[in-house]
């Protein structure tokens, strides 16, 4: 395909959720509910993105084994390309294990398999160069993150960089990950994660972020969470449940007055949240309104189990767009 807009590139793997009363210590407790959903923190932003109308393609690793299809039919299904996901013969398919509870918590534990197995030449550098953005996840061994700032160095300056570093990639810190951030257009963190990666606070965190060379970063805030913004006498408190940062602008996305539906899962919602943020990019609109996108897809996913059970097709996010901004998308 030569009309892709965006190419994926991360871990792939099936994730294992098990919805618990609480996360223990130690101890022992019953789950209240057990099933396997396909993941990835790219995978379910390109799956997302594709569900939206938009040409993708994902580069990444399965084993030779019903995991591995399951993975490649559910891109299948909505679109993406699949034909850069190398099958590796004898290994196992990723598998991550989910523990979340009541509150929100969750416990993550990854088996990363056949994502070791990615080499520099399972990426095809004019495949990825045609592409408008790509959009890169973590992987967990050491191996891959070479990989990936080998790429970095030889992409071309045409095509943007998405970079979601997440909890694994986030603890590396700025030095070692300057090389990509350095290339980064859109950085996305949760409140966590930029703490991790900067040491500080949201607000001085992102100016970190972007001294580094990103242009924009996005820091997801869950529930939502009080911000001040502004200095001097401009200066202003806010509830926000997302911050946008670029060099000139800063921006609260503010939790909408009705919920689509009730809590069920909040696994992936970072991943909707770039989903809808891309998307918006990809079609023009400024980062205030990319924001909400992201707000709007973020807030479909956790309605259901699984990180894209309930990614919304593009009428429904239209639908809903125009409820709350009496904005055509």
């Amino acid at each position: 395909m030569n009309n892709i807009e965006v190419v994926g590139l991360g871990a792939l793997n099936i994730d294992h959720l098990y919805q618990v009363e609480r996360i223990l210590d130690d101890g022992e407790a019953v789950t209240n509910e057990a099933k396997s959903f396909p993941g990835g923190s790219a995978a379910n932003t390109i799956y997302g993105l594709a569900k939206l109308g938009v040409n993708t393609g994902f580069i990444g690793v399965v084993g030779d084994d019903a995991k591995g299809k399951t993975l490649v039919n559910d891109f299948q299904r909505v679109g993406v390309d699949t034909g850069q996901i190398r099958i590796k013969g004898g290994a196992e398919t990723g598998s991550v294990l989910c523990l979340s509870d009541r509150l929100g918590r969750r416990s993550l534990y990854v088996s990363p398999g056949a994502n070791n197995l990615l080499t520099m030449d399972d990426l095809d550098l004019t495949y990825i160069s045609q592409a408008r953005m790509l959009h890169i996840s973590s992987f967990a061994n050491d191996r891959q993150f070479q990989i990936l700032l080998e790429l970095i160095n030889g992409l071309a300056p045409s095509t943007k960089v998405s970079f979601t570093p997440g909890a694994i990639y986030a603890a590396k810190g700025l030095k070692a990950l300057s090389p990509i951030l350095s290339r980064t257009y859109t950085l996305f963190v949760n409140q966590n994660e930029i703490h991790q990666l900067t040491g500080e606070d949201i607000i001085n965190g992102a100016e970190m972020c972007l001294r580094q060379g990103c242009r924009i970063v996005t820091v997801t805030l869950g529930k939502g969470m009080k911000l001040t913004l502004g200095k001097g006498n401009s200066q202003r408190a806010v509830n926000a449940t997302g911050y946008i940062r670029d060099a000139e602008n800063e921006y609260a996305i503010e939790p909408t007055s009705q919920d689509i539906g009730q809590e069920v899962d909040a696994t992936g919602a970072g991943d909707a949240f770039a989903t809808g943020f891309l998307y918006g990019l990809l079609n023009g609109k400024g980062l205030k309104e990319c924001g909400r996108l992201g707000d709007i897809v973020a807030q479909f996913s956790i309605t259901k189990l699984g990180a894209r059970q309930g990614l919304p097709s593009l009428n429904e996010l239209s639908q809903r767009y125009l409820e709350l901004h009496n904005q055509e998308l």
